[in-house]
């Protein structure tokens, strides 16, 4: 018993510590287990957003768990029970996915429970469908990106009535409290915008395309407004096909690229499409300047090579490890974060200033 007491004291420290560091190809439908252990979280990037959420308690703890033995000096907090952690995600098995889906199954491992973790693959109906077989099961948590609010409203209110916990992740930071979450783990998608936007500005960007690449993710759409508002001067939003058609969203943007010459930067806001809005400029024979959302190994290699200026990075991975943490905190603990505050798990740059650091993290898969 004290050996599980300490691994949980142990994986709410490294959930707090990378907190205090830190600064959306093909479907994936099926649902995944996770009870090995292994290690820890990984270390944050250098650029660091600072983190404004902190810690609160909202009410008594009390420990779910059974009693402990007379004289005995700790108390086993998951005895007796299985604790079952879903995670439903619009994610589309990606690159960005990948990496969050890893640490949520880190998460699991680490704490020794049981992980459900699916995707809709962008398709909000089906989200809808897969919370609701979720609330089904009887699962002890669910942890949701919410790009498409109203498409999840009604399935998350089944799991609010069904008394089960929910904190959303991702996409959401402005709904999360209105869909009955504790928290939302994630970024500030405007002040993200704004930030790159500025930067491109900075860079001597004149005319820029924002490229979107899901319909009806409000998320997305809060990055271009914000890059528009830092930006402060001409921005376009070019909606393109998306990582389900990766050729496709490549010769939609070559061809914008075509038709308008005075395009001198290409913001993107997934890092498979960055790969291809990067071969999109070099097919046009334009000279724009190249930034996107989030991480990946092609991202990296392309920012030391001098072919992305820089990446806006929100930390995937604590995007998926996080809400497996505190919604098992809540569960055995009744411990909640952010003190009605977003806990913000960036936004941050990665530049040619500190990808060199971060390099192998992601070609590991944890960056």
């Amino acid at each position: 018993m004290r050996t599980k007491l300490w691994r949980l004291v142990a994986v709410a420290i490294v959930a707090l510590l990378a907190l205090l560091a830190v600064g959306c190809g093909d479907s994936d439908d099926n649902s995944s287990s996770s009870a090995a252990s292994s290690a820890a979280a990984p270390a944050s990037d250098t650029a660091a957003a600072s983190d404004t959420a902190a810690a609160s308690e909202t009410g008594a703890a009390s420990d779910t768990g059974a009693a402990s033995a007379a004289g005995s000096d700790t108390v086993d907090l998951t005895a007796d029970q299985d604790v079952t952690i879903a995670m439903v995600t619009h994610g589309d098995g990606g690159s960005f996915w990948s990496v969050a889906k890893k640490g949520a199954e880190q998460a699991a491992a680490d704490l020794g429970i049981t992980l459900d973790y699916s995707e809709s693959n962008n398709d909000p109906e089906k989200q809808a469908q897969l919370i609701e077989a979720e609330v089904t099961k009887g699962v002890d948590g669910i942890a949701v990106s919410a790009p498409n609010p109203d498409a999840i409203k009604d399935a998350l209110a089944k799991a609010t009535a069904a008394g089960i916990p929910i904190i959303t992740l991702n996409s959401g930071a402005e709904q999360f409290a209105d869909l009955g979450a504790i928290t939302h783990v994630g970024q500030t998608e405007t002040v993200a915008g704004q930030g790159a936007g500025a930067r491109l500005k900075e860079e001597g960007v004149t005319k820029l395309i924002c490229v979107i690449h899901e319909q009806s993710n409000i998320g997305l759409n809060q990055r271009c407004d914000g890059a528009k508002d830092g930006f402060g001067g001409d921005v376009e939003n070019l909606q393109v096909t998306g990582t389900a058609d990766i050729a496709t969203t490549l010769n939609e943007i070559q061809t914008k690229l075509q038709a308008d010459p005075s395009i001198d930067g290409v913001l993107t806001l997934n890092p498979d499409i960055a790969i291809a809005a990067r071969d999109a400029i070099a097919g046009a024979g334009s000279s724009a300047k190249l930034a996107t959302f989030d991480l990946s190994g092609d991202v990296i290699a392309g920012i030391k090579d001098g072919s992305i200026l820089f990446a806006i990075d929100q930390q995937q991975y604590l995007q998926g490890y996080l809400p497996v943490v505190f919604l098992y905190l809540f569960k055995t603990n009744l411990n909640t974060v952010g003190g009605g505050l977003p806990v913000l798990t960036g936004p941050g740059f990665v530049d040619k200033s500190n990808a060199e650091a971060i390099e192998a993290l992601a070609k590991a898969g944890t960056r």
